[in-house]
């Protein structure tokens, strides 16, 4: 943004007493100041709920236990790699008679 010299202030003054006229221009000028303000306390406010709010929020939320107390929900890999090796074991077991079987009757 390009900087603004005398000359182009002049030259916006001129501009704006022109559009509201002279009469009308501190009350112009005040009520623009009233506005900036209001919104600027209305902002500040919302930011001071907002946090509030969080620190509410954190003071409401429970403690959780320590992890070291809380029983995984699914089985370790090693509970699992055991489960099927278990069952792996007992196919091959069952296997075994039915092929036994089969070679029996070829015979």
């Amino acid at each position: 943004m390009p900087n603004l010299g005398p000359m182009e202030w002049i030259l916006i003054l001129l501009v704006l007493i022109l559009l509201f006229g002279a009469k009308k221009l501190p009350d112009t000028a005040r009520a623009l100041g009233q506005s900036l303000r209001m919104f600027k306390k209305e902002t500040s406010k919302m930011s001071e709920e907002d946090e509030e709010r969080q620190t509410v929020k954190a003071q409401a939320e429970p403690v959780a236990p320590p992890a070291a107390q809380i029983p995984p929900a699914t089985p370790s890999v090693e509970d699992r790699l055991r489960v099927l090796e278990e069952e792996n074991r007992r196919l091959r077991e069952s296997q075994q008679p039915v092929s036994s079987q089969n070679e029996q009757r070829s015979n």
